[in-house]
């Protein structure tokens, strides 16, 4: 659109000019009053002929006419075209979100877009990954479109709205609904439609995190209890939880942290940290070894094995970070 408004007023500053020479040089009008004639003229003001045209002045400005009103007219049409996708063009995308549904794969779902929905997806759109809200509430809804995020106006809780967001290609799904029985729900039917589905979900009751795990949740978060953790903890330990903030929301630090997966056939697998030198060449930091089979090894020692199938919990640099992916994956220069 901005190409095009660019383009427009080019056009209308040579339809300018032209009639501006035109009347200039065909009824010798001043400089100023040709401009002032194709400037009444194109903008269909009407105010008459400033000096009585000839013939072929009059046939010269028929075209100027013909030309110039139209060119406004598309101008105008244009510049509304704009305020209108501004303003209300996500919105219309909310009407019609099949479009940008169907480009999504290895895709995440968040189901529910209230303060915990809302969280995950800002830290979604943050990473940069594709994904799409799904929620029935259309204030919510309408919301997350104003914030640059697909949305779509439906009730999780349904199969066919799940199909519809292509759950059976999706990588992941965050269950953040009101209530423990609906995101159970959505659990079982996400899990019935992709068993590989990574699932994290919000519990709002203590007891209800076991039922939600098996139902087929690999993650639970109790958010009250999170809140009530780090209330206690910006009292008890305020420098730790000071940096926790700092970090996880990455306030002043140009550093981040990820998980990698060591790949079957790759030059890593198979060496210890030590020979890796990953924090001298790479400056990444490796914080963790998760286990291919669950185990959690924190601050591994040096000597310690780094296996296909493990994943990496390590911290640096985001171009670092992306050099260590391609070398986990053989694919290092």
């Amino acid at each position: 659109m901005s190409r095009r408004m660019k383009y427009l007023s080019l056009t209308i500053a040579i339809v300018l000019m032209v009639g501006t020479a035109g009347f200039y040089y065909l009824e010798d009008y001043p400089l100023l009053d040709a401009f002032y004639m194709s400037i009444t003229t194109i903008t269909t003001v009407g105010y008459g002929e400033i000096h009585p045209l000839s013939q072929r002045g009059r046939l010269f400005n028929c075209f100027l006419i013909f030309f110039g009103v139209g060119l406004m007219f598309q101008a105008v049409t244009t510049m509304a075209q704009t305020f209108i996708e501004r303003e209300f063009g996500q919105l219309i995308g909310l009407r019609n979100p099949k479009r940008m549904i169907e480009k999504l794969k290895n895709h995440y779902i968040i189901c529910g877009f209230g303060r915990v929905g809302r969280g995950a997806a800002q830290e979604m759109q943050h990473s940069g990954v594709p994904f799409v809200v799904v929620d029935h509430n259309e204030e919510r809804i309408e919301r997350a479109i104003k914030m640059g995020m697909v949305a779509v106006l439906a009730d999780c809780t349904r199969d066919d709205t799940l199909r519809l967001l292509h759950i059976h290609r999706a990588k992941g799904l965050v269950s953040a609904l009101a209530t423990d029985a609906d995101n159970m729900f959505v659990i079982l039917s996400a899990k019935t439609m992709n068993p590989n589905l990574m699932i994290s979900a919000r519990a709002g009751e203590d007891e209800a995190e076991q039922k939600l795990r098996r139902a087929g949740a690999d993650m639970v978060f109790a958010p009250y209890y999170l809140t009530g953790h780090r209330l206690a903890q910006s009292i008890l330990k305020p420098h730790v939880q000071e940096f926790m903030d700092i970090f996880t929301r990455n306030m002043g630090l140009t550093a981040s942290m990820e998980q990698v997966r060591v790949e079957e056939g790759c030059e890593v697998a198979g060496r210890s940290i030590e020979e890796l030198q990953l924090r001298r060449d790479l400056g990444v930091i490796v914080l963790a070894i998760r286990r291919a089979g669950g185990n959690m090894e924190f601050n591994p020692p040096a000597g310690a094995l780094v296996n296909a199938g493990d994943y990496l919990i390590v911290m640096g640099e985001p171009a670092n970070l992306r050099r260590l992916e391609q070398l986990l994956v053989g694919t290092a220069a």
